[in-house]
C-alpha cells in the first residue's frame, strides 16, 4: 500500500508541477523584459519545481518524525516555520540561478521577500493537499484497524465462552451436584446457587470490554467454590486484594480463564495440592500465581487462553501481559485499568 501511494504521488508531481507553473505564470505579474512566454514559463517551472519538491521533502521528513494523527498539531507547528525558511532561502537560490537576483542581494531584505507571499500561498496550498491526503489515509487505516479489532473481540468473546465455560465444565458440575444431592441437600442448594451465579455473570458481562475488579473477584470466588467441590482437599486458592483497588477494572473472565489454565496444566492430588495465589502487585497488576507441577499428559488444548487475553487487552489499548516462569511457580500479571469518567480512554493504574 505504501509503495502504491509513493507511485501515485510521483504521478501527481509529474502532472502537478507543470500545471501549477502554468497557473503561476498566468496569474503572476513578472517584469522580465522581452522574454518570451515560453522563457517566462520555464522560469516559473523552475520555481515551482524547487518549491514543490522542497516542500514535499519537508512534509515527508516531519511526517516520519511525527507520524500519528494525534501529533498533527506538533507536526504542523514544526513544518510551517521550516517551510518559510526554505521558501526564503530556496527562492533566493533559484532567483540567483535564473539571473533574477545577485549574490550581493542576499543581504537585501526587500529582495529576499519579493514575490514570497505568492510562493508561500502556493506552498501552503500544496502542503495542505498532502496533509489532507495523509490525514485521510491515516483515518482510513484507523477505521480498518478498529473494525479488525472489533471483529477479533467478537471472535474472542465466542472463543472464551466456547473454550473456557465448555460443556465439559458444566458436565462435571452437574456430576458434582448429583453427588451432593445424595450427601447433603443444603450443600447441593448452595452449589446450585453458585453455579447459577457463574453462568449469570457470563451471560451479563460477556459483551463488556471492562468490569470492576471487585465484580470479577466475586465471580472468580463463585467459580473457585465450584472447583473446590471437585477438589475439596487438593485445591487452595488465596485471594489477597486490597479493598481500595476493587473499583479498578479488568477484562471480564480474565481471572477465571487463568484459574482454569492452572487446573488444566497442573497436577492436582492430595500429595501434590495445587495452590493458586491471586494478589495485586504494586497496585498496578493483578497477579495469578500457582505452584508449578506440570502434568505429563496435558488435556487437549486449543491454545486460546492466554492468546484471548492478549488480544482483548490489545483491543483495549495495547496493554502488556507479563508471564513469569520460575523453577517452581508460574505467574501471569494482568494490568489493572482505571476508567476515567467522561473520557473514552483507559489509563493504567499508577
Amino acid at each position: 500500500m505504501e509503495n502504491m501511494l509513493q507511485v501515485r504521488e510521483k504521478y501527481v508531481r509529474l502532472i502537478g508541477i507543470p500545471f501549477l507553473a502554468l497557473i503561476m505564470q498566468m496569474v503572476m505579474d513578472h517584469d522580465r523584459g522581452e522574454l518570451t512566454f515560453f522563457q517566462n514559463y520555464m522560469i516559473s517551472f523552475a520555481f515551482t519545481f524547487v518549491y514543490w519538491n522542497g516542500c514535499f521533502l519537508i512534509f515527508m521528513a516531519f511526517r516520519r518524525l511525527f507520524p500519528s494523527i494525534d501529533q498533527t498539531i506538533k507536526r504542523l507547528s514544526m513544518t510551517i516555520p521550516t517551510l518559510i525558511v526554505f521558501i526564503l532561502l530556496g527562492g533566493a537560490i533559484t532567483r540567483i540561478s535564473v539571473g533574477e537576483m545577485t549574490i550581493d542581494q542576499l543581504t537585501d531584505i526587500n529582495a529576499l521577500l519579493e514575490h514570497k507571499f505568492s510562493a508561500l500561498v502556493a506552498a501552503i496550498t500544496v502542503g495542505s493537499i498532502y496533509e489532507c491526503v495523509f490525514f485521510f489515509e491515516k483515518w482510513k487505516d484507523t477505521i480498518k484497524q478498529n473494525e479488525a479489532l472489533k471483529n477479533q473481540q467478537i471472535r474472542t468473546q465466542f472463543e472464551v465462552l466456547q473454550n473456557q465455560m465448555s460443556p465439559h465444565f458444566l458436565f462435571n458440575s452437574l456430576n458434582t451436584l448429583t453427588t451432593l444431592i445424595a450427601e447433603s441437600q443444603d450443600t447441593a442448594i448452595e452449589f446450585t446457587e453458585k453455579l447459577s451465579e457463574v453462568y449469570r455473570y457470563i451471560l451479563m458481562n460477556k459483551e463488556k470490554e471492562l468490569i470492576p475488579l471487585g465484580e470479577e473477584l466475586a465471580f472468580s470466588k463463585s467459580y473457585v467454590y465450584l472447583l473446590q467441590m471437585r477438589y475439596p482437599e487438593n485445591l487452595m486458592v488465596n485471594f489477597k486484594v486490597d479493598d481500595a483497588l476493587l473499583k479498578q477494572h479488568i477484562a471480564p473472565l480474565t481471572i477465571q480463564m487463568l484459574i482454569e489454565n492452572c487446573i488444566k496444566h497442573n497436577i492436582i492430588s492430595r500429595s501434590q495440592p495445587l495452590i493458586i495465589d491471586i494478589y495485586v502487585d504494586n497496585g498496578k497488576s493483578i497477579v495469578i500465581r500457582n505452584n508449578l507441577q506440570k502434568k505429563k499428559a496435558l488435556e487437549k488444548s486449543t491454545k486460546t487462553g492466554l492468546e484471548n487475553i492478549r488480544k482483548r487487552y490489545q483491543y483495549l489499548g495495547d496493554w502488556k501481559i507479563d508471564i513469569i516462569v520460575t523453577h517452581d511457580s508460574y505467574m501471569v500479571a494482568i494490568p489493572l485499568i482505571e476508567v476515567v469518567e467522561h473520557q473514552s480512554t483507559y489509563e493504567n493504574v499508577l
